[in-house]
């Protein structure tokens, strides 16, 4: 009897041992995502003043991101992309009615952090967690455009998205963003002293004006890895 007794204890506990494992696997969460963007680049400056997707190019890039909480993450891209632009659809007059165009590749490094506006993710219901989340984002980079006249640059991006869980540690993103560069040369590829596009009107930019701009628009797929247990998290 007493065998009997102890054998049912054992087995209860043993059980509770692995619901109790089962149920905190569930509620696994992922440190980290890894993954791939596609998209479209353009940009503006004295070739194209106000238009959106204006001689668009294509870009593709590599991100990484550490999440820190369910709101508030870091991530690190690195992207490659063309623009291009041409002054005779430009809308503006120049100087002695001159016109160029350039076309080049750019390579950009850079790191946001991302605030979500919603707790994201597919477990922790009793967080109020949700499968969908827009954020928005900020941080710094790196731009470098390829031509006979290298840019090198530093840019500060500004952008908006929305990331969908479609099902456990697959994420797919979209985001829309500005990066504010700091010269008016992203749009000069050639070396020499034919008409050009930086400072074209002889007025010297300063860091919020006259200066160019590159935007990108992406499509993101991410992987999660990293799992970290975690009853208890930070949601401020």
């Amino acid at each position: 009897m007493v065998k009997l007794r102890l054998l049912f204890i054992l087995s209860v506990i043993t059980c509770f041992s692995f619901l109790h494992n089962e149920l905190y696997a569930q509620e696994d969460d992922y440190m980290y995502e890894v993954g791939g963007m596609v998209g479209t680049s353009f940009y503006m400056g004295d070739a194209n003043k106000t238009k959106l997707y204006k001689d668009p190019g294509l870009s593709i890039g590599a991100v990484f991101r550490y999440n820190i909480d369910l709101r508030w993450s870091v991530k690190s891209n690195f992207v490659l992309g063309k623009v291009s632009g041409d002054t005779r659809y430009s809308g503006n007059n120049f100087p002695f009615g001159e016109n160029t165009s350039f076309s080049r590749m750019f390579y950009e490094l850079g790191s946001q952090i991302e605030f979500n506006f919603f707790n994201y993710s597919d477990k922790f219901a009793y967080l109020d967690t949700k499968r969908i989340s827009p954020y928005v984002f900020t941080g710094i980079g790196l731009t470098l455009g390829s031509g006979k006249k290298t840019f090198l640059d530093a840019n500060i991006p500004l952008g908006i998205g929305v990331k969908y869980k479609v099902k456990e540690r697959l994420n797919l993103g979209f985001e829309f963003s500005f990066r504010k560069l700091f010269s008016d040369s992203f749009d000069v590829t050639r070396k020499g002293n034919e008409f050009n596009l930086d400072e074209p009107y002889k007025i010297k930019g300063s860091t919020f004006k006259n200066n160019d701009w590159c935007s990108l628009t992406m499509i993101t797929l991410t992987w999660d890895f990293g799992a970290r247990v975690c009853p208890c998290l930070n949601t401020d």
